[in-house]
């Protein structure tokens, strides 16, 4: 069976690639706790001095995998979720963490960018945070960074609309920083990480804490997910996972 997340060391550089493009890399549980495991490998270990996040296929992720969700909207998904390990792991990382997205990215494809630190696209990226049209909230603080990041107006019609922003409008918008061929993409986050791995590690860190209030974050993550475990059991939530199961369009009219 092949490894859904690659995690591969090479001198100062811990990669950690998306490989389940059957899927459209679509995250399950067992990602999570890979992807989790993986960034705090990078934080412990001091050999480690940049984090680089890609995927294979010609999605970057589809975001959460729906089957997860509808199991926690019935009631029979595995007791230990691994997802806020992750998302709690990127908050705290203080490496820096270089991202390659290229495709898709969906949902939390598009919220884990606002924890990395050199985001870098392609003109066929198309970043969706389809949250509503799902029943769902916000989550990964989300709904305090984009905002922060592209202003009010924008991140409302991503969230609320679904709108998809492609990797020119992110760049122009703050939400990566450059812009680059599909071809060149992985070669661009490669040079950034190394540039980045051999900058004194103790400034970087330093600067990266300076620069993000962790425990702001983990406080807006908790409240985000609380409300987020309320409306994946919602009746809302139940009827868009059954629609997307059976490939037709929601009806939310039935809810007040």
């Amino acid at each position: 069976m092949q490894e859904q997340v690659i995690v591969d060391i090479k001198g100062p550089l811990l990669s950690l690639t998306l490989n389940r493009p059957e899927k459209k890399n679509a995250l399950s549980n067992a990602m999570y706790g890979a992807l989790a495991d993986g960034l705090q490998r990078a934080q412990d270990d001091p050999a480690i001095r940049c984090i680089l996040i890609r995927s294979e296929g010609d999605t970057f992720t589809a975001g959460n995998d729906l089957s997860d969700f509808a199991a926690v909207s019935a009631g029979t998904a595995p007791a230990e979720r691994h997802v806020a390990r992750f998302l709690r792991a990127l908050v705290m990382a203080d490496k820096p963490i270089v991202a390659a997205v290229h495709g898709l990215a969906v949902g939390v494809g598009t919220t884990m960018l606002l924890h990395c630190d050199v985001v870098c696209v392609t003109d066929q990226t198309r970043l969706i945070t389809p949250f509503v049209n799902l029943a769902l909230v916000p989550e990964a603080a989300s709904s305090l960074l984009l905002q922060a990041r592209i202003g009010y107006a924008r991140a409302f019609t991503m969230i609320a609309m679904g709108e998809p922003v492609d990797g020119k409008t992110a760049v122009e918008w703050g939400l990566a920083r450059y812009l680059v061929s599909a071809d060149g993409l992985q070669a661009k986050a490669l040079a950034v990480a190394h540039t980045l791995a051999a900058k004194p590690i103790g400034a970087l860190r330093a600067s990266k804490r300076l620069m993000r209030d962790g425990a702001q974050l983990l406080q807006v993550m908790d409240r985000e997910s609380a409300v987020f475990a309320e409306r994946l059991k919602s009746p809302e939530a139940a009827e868009a996972f059954r629609a997307f199961a059976e490939k037709r369009a929601a009806n939310f009219s039935q809810f007040s």
